[in-house]
Order: structure tokens, then sequence, then C-alpha cells
């Protein structure tokens, strides 16, 4: 399956994957918002989430009569979920994958447990990485603070 041929996402959902998201704009019943609405209120530009959509990373995004975009609630804590893979540094394939996975459906809940497990690892990389730098910070401050110190006593 190529990225333009993924199939439509289930009405189901398109996955409980997204923390907390923070409150909607609009309740459910009428929420329909444009991409301007949307890059308003995500951060993103519009190119980026056209991007998303053409590169299969947004599930299908459903259109008004004149073939205008209009993202639901479910799309803005889908692209909450995906600020937050970027934050951990994962590969745009990667979460594109992940979109895929979701919308094949159930029977790939290990191999999505798995992909978000090895960016978990990542991460954790990366923080053991960024705690020993600021270790060394600390010292280097330490070090200073302490040499300035001495200075001022002579």
């Amino acid at each position: 399956m190529t990225l333009t041929e993924s199939t439509p996402v289930r009405t189901a959902r398109v996955d409980d994957c997204a923390s907390a998201p923070r409150a909607h704009p609009r309740p459910d019943g009428a929420a329909r918002y444009t991409i301007s609405e949307v890059a308003a209120f995500t951060g993103l530009s519009a190119h980026t989430l056209r991007w998303y959509e053409r590169i299969g990373l947004m599930p299908h995004v459903d259109r008004s009569h004149t073939g205008q975009r209009r993202f639901s609630n479910k799309d803005l804590d889908w692209l909450a979920f995906v600020g937050k893979l970027r934050l951990t540094g994962m590969p745009v394939a990667d979460m594109v994958r992940y979109a895929e996975l979701i919308r094949v459906g159930e029977e790939t809940f290990e191999e999505r447990q798995e992909l978000l497990e090895r960016t978990r690892r990542d991460v954790h990389r990366r923080i053991a990485e960024l705690q020993d730098t600021v270790a060394v910070l600390d010292h280097k401050i330490s070090f200073y603070a302490g040499a300035r110190k001495a200075s001022e006593r002579v």
C-alpha cells in the first residue's frame, strides 16, 4: 500500500492515543473547522496540514460541498498527538507508518506498540544525554562562580 492508496479511517475512532487533549474550541456536534482555524489553533501552517494529508499522516478529512477541508475535534486530537510524536524526534516515515497501522485496524496493535516502545527508548536515551549535559554545565557554572569569589577575595 502506498501513501496515496491508504484506506479511509474507520468511523469508530482514529486512536485513543492522544493524552488528555486541551479543550476543543467547539463542542463535538458543532465541530467543523476550516484549515485556517486549525492552523491558528495548532500553530501549524495550512501548508503543513495539507502536506500531512497528502503523505497519509492525517486521516481522511471531510470536505464541504465546495471542496473545502472541514476538520473535526478528532482531527484536532490527532494533530495534538502528532505534535507529541514530532517532539520525540520520531521520523515522519514512522509517523506515517503508525497512521497506516491505525487505519488497518486492531490486528496491528502489537506493531503499533513496538513502534511506540522503540520511540520511548530513544526519548529516554536522549533524556539521559541531556541530563549528562546539564551536569557538565552545572560543573562549569560552579567552577566560574568559585573562581569569581576567589578573585573577589584577592
